[in-house]
């Protein structure tokens, strides 16, 4: 058997000191993420953050930079994730738009409310990708090539 991790995509977004977060429906009840979702079969990694952004918050995310990779394994172990966090910037919203299914809803937080809802959030990565863009990390898109 081949084993191979979930590929995933997330948006890092602040806008006036405040964090882009989705509160969403998981097994284990209400939980905070970045917007994020998996990369579909024949998606640039690029395109997969732009539609699942869009999707979970009606915002259109315009990716400028790599944040970083991550990977991450689930503490139950049964499933790795291979997380690309992308920065950038919004360019409108659809305020009537319905988000995807399972998403309650679109938060700004601050970074102390990021903090304050740590037990809530659905893995470690979330706080972790808001750190590293607060660092300056900050990678070219052109690190990721895309042959379709």
């Amino acid at each position: 058997m081949i084993w191979k991790p979930n590929v995933t995509v997330a948006a890092v977004v602040e806008r006036d000191g405040k964090y882009l977060l989705v509160e969403e429906e998981t097994a284990g009840g209400l939980a905070f993420n970045q917007p994020a979702g998996h990369l579909e079969a024949g998606e640039s990694l690029v395109d997969a953050v732009v539609r699942e952004t869009l999707e979970e918050t009606a915002y259109h995310f315009r990716p400028t930079h790599l944040v970083g990779i991550y990977n991450w394994t689930r503490p139950d172990g049964e499933v790795t994730y291979l997380r690309f966090a992308f920065a950038g910037e919004l360019r409108g919203w659809e305020a009537e738009r319905k988000l995807d299914a399972g998403i309650v809803a679109a938060h700004w937080l601050t970074l102390d409310e990021v903090k304050a809802t740590q037990e809530r959030h659905r893995s470690p990565l979330i706080l972790r990708c808001i750190e590293d863009l607060r660092a300056g990390k900050r990678h070219p898109l052109d690190l990721l090539v895309h042959y379709a």
